[in-house]
């Protein structure tokens, strides 16, 4: 057995071993994504009395009020107490979480807070929480493969890899997508095409797909009622405009959702709120939004269905999108938990059936079906919100089948990814990275500094070619130093400034005593440093 570990860990991804583990992480996170799909229509049924959660929006409208009221707070409630209890900050650890790990955490992410957010979003979106089950269903895979990782003493690239198999089958068990799932896992989340990644990542996306399809049977979520027609190319610069349109929707329902969320940090630090309470007031004002309009609650395929088989007049359409980007963005503002996959493709959806119905009014003798541009809208908005336009193109036609409006849907997604991509960090979780001050969006040359601390790259003072010690003392006394733990992303701007050849490293007293001084930091070491980091990931990256 420590034989087949050895070569694992020193031929990496081309052994067979590999892709029996990359089988097993793929089996392992279709029945999660599996389980957590299971779990949500059983605590929905529960709660809400419902036989089938596919119907539940009609179901609700016949509901007393005061229930669609109380569910969600309740929810709420739970859900505060659960991240309180597994996470030190009440955050929702998602996608996003996976591809810091995956880019500084040699594929690895935090379990405790992992296992935590998935139960959070798990009784959110079954108590009415208007989001998506795939964000916390990739994390919670990426728990998984981080597990083995640790277990087998992962290097960078096999845990990377590991956790692409993860996110793969993740993706593919819940929309029963296999070719977009294992696109998905490496467009959004390794964030390159390596070939030798290629091989396990579609292994384990064909296993998670198998865990689905034992399920539910080998039928798309979405059914399409009738044929799309594109009328040859006569509609084409319709769906550019579309694709404009649905990149500026993208920008509002991202910069939404953010604004929601620093507006419930500052009521949180005003108000004194403790942090359990928080996601049960956002069920509380979702409660309220779901009174009049069922819609909103829980992952929206219904609505989303609709609007793809053109039941949904202008005004519903234009309402129902509104009202969806608002309940998303309490729901990611009070930290309940969830994903902004499945929100988007409803937004969208809906939005591209209302141009639709404009454009099929306006020119009806040169246009094909609205519901063509409900599958483009969908499209469209999804892939700007993911920065995902390949791996989002094909979940769309995954998710309905429907192979032959294909230019109209790949036009529609690259207007709105290039519009959206100008105006936010690339993508939805990239600029949620950014804003924490994780610069991932830049490339491998903007994060890369920020993965080496000071005192792994300096000479202490033991070493034979360190600085001198009276002229380290003296920047000391000047201001100049830089602390034993802070990153060379920090330290090489000193340099710049100052354009010394080394600087004092220095460990920082809590009682805010006098720094000790603890070695030097050479400019040429930092450089080798960032340089031999930069050359691993350009070799892993065209391996």
């Amino acid at each position: 057995m420590r034989g087949i570990w050895s070569l694992l860990l020193e031929k990496g991804p081309s052994q067979f071993q590999f892709w029996l583990i990359a089988l097993a992480i793929g089996v392992s996170a279709g029945f999660t994504a599996l389980g957590f799909r299971k779990g949500i229509s059983w605590l929905q049924e529960t709660l809400y009395g419902v036989e089938d959660v596919r119907t539940l929006h009609s179901f609700a409208q016949g509901l007393p009020w005061w229930m669609i009221l109380i569910i969600p707070v309740v929810g709420g409630l739970v859900t505060g107490l659960i991240l309180y209890k597994f996470t030190p900050d009440g955050r929702v650890r998602a996608v996003a979480d996976v591809i810091e790990g995956a880019a500084l955490n040699d594929g690895r992410v935090e379990g405790r807070a992992g296992i935590g957010s998935a139960l959070a979003s798990l009784v959110t979106l079954g108590t009415g929480g208007s989001t998506g089950r795939e964000g916390p269903v990739v994390h919670l895979a990426a728990v998984i493969s981080s597990k083995i990782s640790r277990w087998i003493n992962a290097d960078g690239i096999t845990g990377r890899d590991l956790l692409g198999c993860a996110v793969a089958a993740a993706v593919s068990a819940s929309f029963n997508a296999p070719i977009a799932g294992a696109i998905f896992a490496l467009e959004v989340v390794l964030r390159h095409f390596a070939v030798h990644a290629f091989a396990p990542i579609v292994i384990a996306s064909a296993a998670g797909t198998v865990i689905n399809r034992l399920e539910f049977g080998d039928v798309t979520e979405f059914t399409l009622e009738s044929e799309s027609m594109l009328r040859f190319y006569v509609e084409l610069p319709a769906f550019l405009i579309l694709g404009i349109l649905c990149g500026f929707i993208a920008v509002l329902f991202m910069r939404g959702t953010f604004w929601a969320e620093d507006v419930g940090n500052a009521l949180q630090q005003r108000t004194k709120l403790p942090r359990y309470l928080r996601p049960a007031i956002a069920g509380l004002a979702l409660g309220a939004i779901a009174i009049w309009f069922p819609h909103i609650i829980g992952v929206g395929y219904e609505t989303t269905s609709a609007a793809l088989t053109g039941e949904l007049f202008l005004w519903e359409a234009i309402v129902f999108a509104i009202l969806k980007a608002i309940a998303t963005a309490i729901t990611v503002g009070g930290r309940m938990g969830g994903g902004v996959f499945s929100p988007s493709l409803m937004i969208g959806a809906i939005s591209g059936l209302a141009f639709g119905l404009v454009a099929t009014g306006i020119f009806p003798d040169v246009s094909g079906s609205e519901t063509l541009y409900a599958l483009a809208g969908m499209g469209a908005v999804a892939a700007a919100v993911l920065g995902a336009p390949i791996s989002t193109t094909l979940i769309v036609f995954e998710l309905t089948g429907d192979w032959q409006t294909g230019l109209a849907v790949m036009v529609a997604v690259s207007m709105s990814t290039a519009v959206a991509s100008k105006m936010v960090h690339r993508s939805f979780f990239l600029t949620q990275l950014e804003r924490r001050n994780i610069h991932l969006a830049a490339g491998p040359q903007a994060y890369l500094l920020a993965m080496f601390r000071v005192g792994r790259v300096m000479r202490p003072m033991t070493h034979e070619n360190s600085a001198p010690q009276e002229r380290l003392l003296t920047l000391i006394e000047q201001g100049i130093f830089t602390d034993t733990n802070a990153t060379l992303e920090r330290a090489l701007p000193i340099f710049e400034r100052t354009g010394l050849d080394f600087l004092p490293v220095v460990q920082l007293s809590p009682t805010g005593g006098p720094p000790a001084l603890e070695g030097a930091l050479f400019h040429v070491d930092a450089l080798k440093a960032y340089n031999k980091a930069l050359a691993a990931t350009a070799a892993e990256e065209h391996s």
